[in-house]
């Protein structure tokens, strides 16, 4: 049973800074020019908490950590961030447009506080493994701060849509309170719902829920760990005056951006393999290896008008393959002996010989074909080598990738189709993880649009 809770969130005040000049994108999406750019934004651009500047000269007494903590602290003073004087949930709406594409979407969500759940008790289910050092950061900025400035992005599946019905009617009845354009084109939209009828319908409909992060597992898992910490402490404090009706402690619940599957807007991208650095590399090889299992679509061009042609054609037959079990394919070749691939899973292939590890429900998975069918066998790069990014390296942009193996930066890319949600809710479900960057949930949550501050 999913526990959800409407809280009284700290918000940007609006009389006091423009909301498109201090919120930001997600901390482990934020380059170094991206940093830069909000920290010239505005002197309260989130940028301080969410991912400030470090130092050579930090020290324990003065570093990343302890200046976010004295940041927040006086921007609340100071009323640049205020707290709402109810509790509430917060519909979150963003309208974007599908990359590579003119598709415009909305994808609708709300956030609340939602119970931290330990994954063995069934309620809350990742689909990938996390690194420690992520985990490290933000459970150091979590004490400093006591504040959650990013989202957790958690699924749900509701076919009925009760809660996406409230959370429209909830849009038509009154203006949204946070709007803003980000640096990507996305249009962000904020709406309070504090009515008693509208938030005790939303917890009914979500008790029966099970839940799956889509992004943010580091920051669940950090969550964890600090609700674990304080569990501990015989300092620990009763539960925040706000919470009291739940029985729950602050720390025993986080910030969560909840979105039903079974809604419109949802898009998952692709997210490509480019390999480097493998000895003995030969393409003719590893297709004589593939043979027995895959059939092979050449799209073969011999100049650069030849090329933009082929790789049109490329793109469009991966994306027509989509549920076919296909993965494209761009390796280095001599001039006059280039082409772009479709690998398709022969009809009637036995994936119990070729994937004999690997779980039922994982071998549906193209990225696990992939993996565990192509990467290791054909080309020796294991998973041990995918963890230590020997052999491996991601890149989103379709067309980024295949200039990877133009400019010699790569040796081969595979590209992938994105991922069915469905597969995604049935993989974590049965507690499995999928491979590291199966998923890449667009847009992003933007951090600081609600935050949560946590006793402890």
């Amino acid at each position: 049973m999913a526990q959800v809770y409407p809280f009284q969130a700290f918000r940007y005040n609006p009389q006091r800074v423009p909301f498109d000049r201090v919120l930001t994108q997600p901390y482990d999406k934020i380059s170094p020019s991206m940093q830069d750019n909000y920290y010239a934004a505005d002197r309260h651009n989130l940028i301080a908490i969410e991912k400030g500047r470090v130092y050579p000269t930090d020290s324990s007494q003065n570093n990343v950590y302890t200046r976010a903590a004295v940041a927040f602290e006086s921007w609340i003073r100071e009323n640049v961030v205020v707290q709402d004087s109810a509790p509430a949930f917060y519909g979150y709406s963003q309208e974007y447009t599908v990359p590579a594409t003119t598709e415009r979407r909305t994808r609708r969500g709300f956030i609340g506080a939602g119970k931290l759940e330990e994954y063995s008790a069934g309620v809350v289910f990742r689909h990938e493994h996390t690194l420690s050092g992520p985990k490290a950061d933000r459970l150091e900025l979590l004490r400093h701060t006591h504040t959650s400035t990013g989202q957790l992005f958690m699924l749900y599946s509701d076919p009925q849509q009760r809660i996406d019905a409230l959370l429209k009617d909830a849009e038509s009845a009154a203006a949204p309170a946070t709007e803003l354009r980000d640096e990507f084109g996305v249009i962000h939209r904020l709406w309070v719902i504090s009515d008693q009828d509208r938030t005790a319908a939303i917890q009914s409909s979500m008790q029966d829920q099970k839940l799956v992060i889509a992004d943010g597992h580091h920051r669940y898992e950090t969550a964890l760990n600090f609700r674990n910490e304080c569990h501990q402490s015989a300092r620990a404090p009763h539960p925040a005056p706000h919470l009291t009706n739940t029985g729950l402690a602050s720390y025993d619940l986080a910030m969560m951006t909840f979105v039903n599957t079974c809604s419109e807007g949802l898009t998952i991208l692709p997210t490509h393999r480019l390999a480097a650095n493998l000895h003995d590399f030969s393409w003719t090889e590893a297709r004589r290896y593939l043979e027995p299992w895959f059939e092979a679509e050449a799209f073969p061009f011999a100049d650069e008008r030849q090329g933009a042609e082929a790789q049109q054609n490329f793109l469009a037959r991966l994306h027509q393959s989509r549920g076919e079990r296909a993965i494209g394919i761009y390796p280095t070749a001599e001039p006059g002996k280039r082409a772009y691939y479709v690998l398709k899973l022969r009809r009637g292939a036995d994936l119990s010989q070729l994937l004999p590890a690997v779980s039922p429900l994982q071998r549906e998975l193209d990225v696990v074909l992939l993996h565990d069918g192509i990467l290791e066998p054909a080309f020796g790069i294991t998973p041990h080598a995918v963890t230590a990014e020997k052999n491996l390296t991601y890149e989103r942009e379709a067309y980024a990738a295949l200039d990877a193996v133009d400019r010699g930066a790569a040796q081969i890319a595979f590209l992938l189709n994105p991922v069915d949600v469905e597969k995604v809710m049935r993989v974590a479900t049965a507690g499995e993880v999928m491979p590291q960057k199966s998923t890449d949930f667009y847009p992003k949550l933007l951090s600081g649009i609600a935050m949560y501050r946590v006793n402890g």
